[in-house]
């Protein structure tokens, strides 16, 4: 029989399914309209659900549900103080730079203060709090053959500033770019 630590070094040894993914994340809030209003009147998540006055289930592209908000345990109450334990933030992926900016640009829009922007080799990510206190990074990948890797090949991500000029020069989303010359 193995002992505790070969059985710990075993586990740690299997490697998880590459198409695993994250599914969702269900955020307790204090008020549900208000963060209603801010999952879906600003960054665009379109609600799936309802469950009363107490719960709505919000989602990209119509899906069951990629963010789920409740109010069960935490009607009127006040987030978790500082140096707890907890979620640091939810994370989430636009499928390209120029959506990404138009996600930064709605929230620029509702004068909500960014915690930071950063550069990371492999994303470009804007870091912001909910209503309740939550932390939310929104962000873009880049191509994966355009990740940064060391002389041996590991991935080497780092933080740097993000260029939020670059950024918020991408075109708006319903704007068409014309391909070339007319005349090509």
């Amino acid at each position: 029989m193995a002992n505790p630590s070969q059985r710990e070094e075993r586990s740690h040894s299997q490697v998880i399914n590459a198409e695993v993914r994250i599914g969702h994340v269900h955020l307790k809030v204090a008020d549900l309209e208000r963060a209603i209003g801010f999952y879906s009147g600003i960054l665009g998540f379109q609600i799936m659900q309802r469950i009363g006055t107490s719960a709505a289930f919000l989602s990209a592209g119509g899906y069951h549900h990629h963010i789920a908000l409740n109010t069960w345990e935490s009607l009127g109450g006040d987030p978790p103080p500082p140096g707890t334990t907890g979620l640091y933030h939810s994370a989430i992926v636009y499928p390209t730079r120029p959506a990404l900016a138009a996600a930064l640009r709605r929230v620029l829009a509702a004068r909500i203060s960014l915690e930071g922007a950063a550069d990371h080799g492999v994303s470009e990510s804007i870091y912001l709090r909910d209503p309740d206190d939550n932390g939310v990074e929104l962000y873009c990948d880049r191509p994966r053959e355009l990740w940064p890797r060391d002389a041996r090949g590991h991935l080497a991500m780092y933080m740097r500033r993000l260029d939020m000029e670059s950024l918020l020069s991408e075109p708006p989303l319903d704007v068409e770019l014309p391909v070339g010359p007319p005349d090509l």
